[in-house]
């Protein structure tokens, strides 16, 4: 038996994102047209091969079907179901893919609608995978868009909506759960709103933080914004071809972090500018993140002076902002690791799969996860030996209930298949071994560069469309954790 879903509040509530994206995108106009106009007349604006047009017709089209959408479904039952917040989940980041990349197709400068579409979810789900082989060559407006996307992804736009949904009557607890699925026991306010709007006030505070800490070490104010942008969502997204490889050592301090602060519970961060800075270090999750952290850097840093000889400072720096963008998903990189050692690669490549913590706009697994998983593995141990005892997981000294392990369990096993069967279609396309590993590590956990065709210095413009589609497939399901997309496929959800 088919359940009766509210169609028409979907669409209500992806008009009201569709507007929201319209204004984003008209900012991102207006930026264009104050960096064009010392360029060209501005009588010949709208005639600039340029960003800012491209920008007015993508805004003016979103702007136009959200406000459509949103005139014929305004009388709609707004009370949003567990069903229906899955969907619109799922659904809004095609939507605002989608209208996002039009900007990017009407420019001329990406050769096809999928390349533009590519970079587009690349950008909203934060994993920083680029087909570009020139990103200096973009306009600036263009360039802010890009970036622009992943600051409003990292945060989650079903996040941001959060705040004002519940003044058009729109409840949103449903959409949280289903924007932010990982297993988090940390609540900073009891209402959703309130959860979102505090979120979004760190968020912009640690943004506008790192934007001044960049100028002042004589970063162009309009790539700090780009870069701090792309750091605090771990997006990764560069205006640079290099990356951040060629600013200063103070530079890629500040990056490293900002990355750290992106890639912690965000719960964490409240805490800490209310003063509790022993809860902050009490958490286990935060410490076994800055230990994975720790390890890998020193381990790294003492093979790079050993075989490559390079002196301290530099192999710390190159070892710690390669093992943190990574750990983290930004996808920033300051050297080409694989010309390291090749064990240093497997390093690096484990840490694709633990990702940032959970509550962080960090992709992968998790680091909660992870713990969870390594903890409740050693408590099989002491199982064994006392089969019928009571030996309960525990994280931050309290018990977590069976029911959240079996789940996060589940979650890795499924994590883990996803991977293997996208390696196999992706080699299917026509990829190398190595190339179709890095691709479906990378895209399933929302990191950018990994290895083999799509390295550090290399980007994803010579993927078959197919596999582009693909690729952007598993980003969508590494953003939402895989159950927000998966639930859909399932006959189960279809019926009551």
């Amino acid at each position: 038996m088919r359940s009766a879903l509210n169609n028409r509040l979907v669409l209500h509530i992806l008009s009201f994102l569709l507007i929201i994206e319209a204004v984003a995108l008209f900012l991102s106009a207006a930026l264009a047209a104050i960096y064009d106009f010392d360029q060209i007349d501005h009588f010949s604006l709208f005639k600039s091969n340029g960003g800012f047009w491209p920008l007015i017709m993508g805004a003016s089209i979103a702007f136009f079907i959200g406000i459509l959408g949103w005139h014929f479904t305004k009388s709609v039952n707004k009370s949003v179901s567990k069903k229906e917040g899955y969907l619109i989940v799922a659904f809004s980041w095609v939507v605002i893919s989608f209208f996002g990349s039009l900007p990017f197709y009407f420019s001329g400068y990406f050769p096809s609608f999928t390349d533009a579409f590519f970079e587009t979810i690349s950008g909203f789900t934060t994993t920083g995978a680029s087909i570009l082989t020139d990103i200096e060559s973009l306009p600036k407006g263009l360039l802010f868009w890009r970036s622009f996307t992943q600051w409003i992804g990292g945060m989650g736009i079903i996040v941001l909506s959060l705040a004002i949904l519940p003044l058009l009557g729109i409840g949103g607890m449903q959409l949280f759960a289903a924007e932010s699925p990982g297993p988090t026991f940390d609540k900073i306010h009891p209402k959703v709103k309130e959860i979102a709007k505090r979120l979004w006030g760190i968020y912009v505070l640690f943004t506008l933080l790192e934007v001044g800490l960049l100028m002042a070490g004589k970063m162009p104010f309009f790539d700090a914004i780009c870069h701090s942008f792309a750091t605090m969502a771990t997006g990764g997204f560069s205006t640079q071809n290099d990356s951040i490889a060629n600013y200063s050592s103070y530079i890629q301090y500040v990056v490293i972090f900002f990355m750290i602060l992106a890639g912690t519970n965000f719960s964490l961060h409240f805490y800490l500018l209310n003063g509790k800075v022993k809860q902050v270090w009490k958490n286990e999750e935060f410490r076994f993140y800055l230990g994975i952290i720790f390890v890998a850097t020193l381990i790294i840093s003492l093979g790079l002076i050993y075989n490559l000889e390079l002196n301290s400072e530099k192999a710390v720096r190159d070892s710690l902002f390669q093992v943190v963008s990574i750990a983290t998903t930004t996808g920033f990189v300051t050297t080409d690791y694989l010309v390291w050692p090749s064990v240093f690669w497997l390093i690096l490549f484990l840490l694709f799969f633990i990702g940032g913590s959970a509550g962080s706009t960090g992709g992968g697994v998790k680091v909660t996860r992870i713990l969870l998983l390594i903890k409740n593995s050693l408590l099989e141990l002491k199982r064994l030996v006392h089969p019928n005892a009571i030996i309960p997981v525990r994280l931050n000294a309290k018990p977590v209930p069976q029911n959240i392990v079996i789940v996060v369990i589940s979650f890795f096993l499924i994590y883990i298949s996803i991977f293997a069967l996208g390696v196999v279609i992706l080699a299917a396309m026509g990829l190398d071994f190595i190339s179709a590993i890095g691709v479906s590590a990378s895209s399933l956990g929302n990191i950018g560069p990994a290895f083999g065709s799509v390295g550090p210095i290399e980007n994803y413009a010579h993927l078959p469309h197919i596999a582009k589609w693909f690729s952007s497939f598993l980003m969508l399901l590494g953003r939402l954790e895989l159950f927000t997309i998966l639930i859909i496929f399932s006959p189960t959800f279809w019926r009551k």
